[in-house]
């Protein structure tokens, strides 16, 4: 199925320059893996103790945008410049999971929202992160397939607070777009875990 993660090299390859600075610079990816997460709990926070401010919701969006870059320059500098290691590897995972839960959660105080159908997104979204590693637990390779894997959903998250932010009314529409959500969600956890099953199969008949 498309998802934008089919986007990611050339997105990288926009990108691969500021990675090259911010080595020359001593900038490790564990440091703007760590930064990522910190600036998307305290902006998380700040929105759903001040859901009424619009205003959060438009940093929320431009947050998104920011954040699919600090995830590729991580990745970048950990595969590209000799800073990998399982402990980036687990703090990279634990503070995506992290971020989402703060990212998205606010949009449960967005009037007009059912609050459990958010919360239903976010335990999604999480399984789906966790259900992308079953590859690599089980020896293959990490599924990161779509149609609601972790950029699709900065996306979608970006746009919809893009849209609360500048004050258009999201309530006739914004719990079935939630459903929606849930549904592609479920759709990528099941893909994820036969990607992973399959890959294993196919390993072990060899």
């Amino acid at each position: 199925m498309i998802s934008t993660y089919q986007l990611k090299s050339r997105f990288q390859s926009l990108l691969r320059p500021l990675a090259a600075y911010l080595f020359r610079a001593g900038i490790t990816a564990n440091q703007i893996t760590v930064g990522a997460c910190l600036v998307s709990v305290v902006l998380g926070a700040a929105a759903m103790a001040y859901s009424e401010h619009n205003y959060l919701f438009l940093m929320i969006s431009f947050w998104c945008l920011l954040r699919m870059a600090a995830n590729a320059l991580d990745g970048m500098l950990a595969r590209e410049f000799g800073q990998a290691s399982r402990a980036g590897a687990v703090l990279n995972e634990l503070g995506d999971v992290i971020s989402d839960i703060s990212l998205y959660l606010p949009f449960a105080f967005v009037a007009g929202s059912q609050p459990w159908l958010v919360v239903t997104v976010v335990l999604l979204a999480v399984c789906s992160e966790f259900t992308g590693w079953l590859g690599a637990v089980m020896g293959t390779e990490r599924g990161n397939h779509g149609p609601m894997g972790k950029s699709d959903r900065a996306l979608v998250f970006g746009i919809i607070a893009l849209v609360i932010g500048c004050g258009i009314p999201v309530a006739p529409f914004i719990d079935t777009l939630w459903l929606a959500i849930a549904v592609l969600l479920l759709l990528t956890i099941i893909n994820r875990s036969r990607f992973a099953f399959a890959a294993r199969n196919a390993g072990n008949a060899r």
